[in-house]
């Protein structure tokens, strides 16, 4: 038995001992792991020293690394996201529905855990503490498969979140990090009906690819962002250029980020300059159409020619498309053609045009007047998120422990038959 399968398998043993677990012993075991974790800030930095040390070498791109870094500030953001799911509601045993059947029979329709949980990620090391705690409230097992670039920071949160646990009496078999870097483990996890309940994955296109095409377990997934902005005639120029700076530059390596720009080709003289010179100074390479190219030349702006590929590019940099439309219907209709219905915005002062592109774009979140950045379980109020859904069944947006729960009835009777 490879090592992948025998851990999910010693997660499904501990899994019942969770289920069981009352409310407020899970919220102590998160609590827990969380003090564990800052007591052992100095450890876990200095293994996240050597994986970024590891991945310089390796060349990894700035965006990845600036996900896979960790600080005082950073684990301070992680305990204090821990301690805030520890403080949620529970989302396990609600009442979600019932009624009494003409026959008698009595229904009741509650939350219940999922059972074995199991994430593949990347190099985002805050991944196993936000995993372990959301899958801790929502009474689950699970299974962590991180990136080799964050497997020494991975490891080391792990280790302390399995203490915590295990100081108030649940199994640290509950949370197993799996720290293999043979692809061949997370093929395991896969393939692992009847041990895993649902698969997660969390990073970059091929990854969520290969588990939509390749497992065999239920997936939730978690979109790649190819997000937009788009600027509509009305727009107010000194909103559009917040709004546009903020979404690309803020932190252009995340999945809410903004990567493509569309203006209406009306407004486009009087919106364009400002943003683009914006966007420009924030250190933005630029891509777009031949309108959006000829405005760019008159500003001074450097732009180069976009292609049929870049409407479709995720970035994940500070690198941004544009593209002058013909209105709000084309504009509507780009999005949902190329965008990968994540996060999009409008900028408008047209409620008419505002309500249009709130029903007419296919997405998990949809802005007006904001930056696609809000998408984000902490900022939602779900204290972390185990991923941001793009997909229409079970759960969709910022994923917290409720959407880590399903339902079952109970039906209670006084010897009915059929």
């Amino acid at each position: 038995m490879a090592k992948a399968l025998a851990q999910a398998k010693l997660a499904r043993d501990a899994a019942p001992a969770l289920a069981k677990a009352g409310a407020e012993l899970r919220s102590d075991a998160i609590r827990s792991a969380a003090a564990e974790l800052a007591a052992s800030r100095a450890k876990i930095i200095a293994q996240n020293v050597e994986d970024m040390a590891e991945g310089q070498l390796k060349g990894l791109p700035d965006p990845l690394l600036d996900r896979l870094l960790l600080d005082e500030a950073r684990i301070a953001g992680i305990v204090g996201a821990m301690e805030d799911v520890a403080r949620q509601e529970d989302p396990v045993g609600r009442v979600l529905g019932g009624r009494t059947l003409p026959n008698g029979l009595r229904l009741e329709q509650v939350s219940v855990p999922l059972g074995v949980v199991a994430i593949i990620y990347e190099a985002r090391p805050n991944v196993t503490a936000d995993s372990i705690a959301l899958c801790l409230r929502s009474g689950n097992a699970c299974v962590l498969r991180g990136g080799s670039a964050a497997r020494r920071s991975c490891a080391a949160i792990a280790e302390a979140c399995r203490k915590g646990v295990a100081k108030v009496g649940l199994p640290e078999d509950a949370i197993q990090l799996v720290a293999s870097d043979d692809h061949a483990d997370a093929v395991e996890l896969m393939g692992a009906t009847g041990v895993v309940d649902v698969l997660i994955p969390r990073g970059g296109a091929s990854l969520i690819k290969a588990c939509v095409e390749q497992s065999k377990v239920p997936v939730i997934e978690t979109g790649t962002g190819n997000c937009h902005i788009y600027l509509e005639k009305s727009a107010d120029p000194e909103m559009a250029v917040r709004i546009c700076v903020n979404a690309k530059c803020q932190r252009p390596g995340v999945c809410n980020a903004a990567e493509s720009l569309l203006v209406d080709e009306e407004a486009a003289e009087a919106l364009l300059p400002g943003v683009l010179t914006a966007l420009s100074e924030g250190g933005v390479e630029l891509v777009g159409d031949p309108g959006a190219c000829s405005i760019a030349r008159r500003v001074g702006v450097a732009m180069g020619k976009a292609t049929e590929e870049d409407w479709g590019t995720e970035y994940l940099d500070l690198k941004m498309s544009v593209k002058c439309v013909g209105g709000l219907d084309e504009a509507i209709a780009h999005v949902n053609r190329y965008g990968t219905h994540h996060s999009e915005a409008i900028v408008t002062s047209s409620y008419a045009a505002a309500e249009r592109f709130l029903e007419g774009v296919d997405a998990a979140a949809v802005y007006v007047n904001a930056s696609t950045r809000f998408t984000d379980g902490g900022v939602f109020g779900l204290g972390a998120e185990i991923g941001i859904s793009t997909q229409k069944l079970h759960a969709r947006g910022p994923m917290g422990a409720s959407a880590l729960t399903t339902t079952k009835y109970l039906v209670r009777g006084e010897g009915q038959v059929r």
